[in-house]
């Protein structure tokens, strides 16, 4: 689509990077772990008996199979929040946590 947009082809050897930087547009990995820290932020915030709270700290007794194993949405986020240096604590403060996160923005 952004190719499109500026009427480039791939003939014309122009890298992907180049025409994101041309059109102000970050990569969606950037954009997705935005929104991921987003929604975990919002959950943290609500009350402790709110069901997405618990679903969230719910651990899954018994073993998990063997081999690699999956990856998990609390594994993501603990991921996504080491990348950007947040903590647990930082979620309190809404603003402060929005402003922590946005980094992928569009409309520079």
């Amino acid at each position: 689509m952004l190719r499109w947009t500026c009427g480039v082809t791939r003939l014309d050897r122009i890298p992907n990077t180049e025409i994101r930087r041309r059109l102000g547009v970050v990569p969606i990995i950037e954009k997705a772990q935005e929104h991921r820290l987003r929604w975990y932020g919002h959950v943290e915030r609500r009350p402790d008996d709110h069901i997405g709270k618990i679903m969230q700290r719910m651990e899954v007794e018994g073993k998990r199979p063997r081999g690699r194993p999956k990856r998990r949405w609390m594994d993501t986020i603990r991921s996504d929040m080491t990348a950007c240096g947040l903590m647990e604590q930082d979620t309190t403060n809404r603003d402060r946590w929005r402003s922590l996160i946005r980094k992928a923005d569009p409309v520079i």
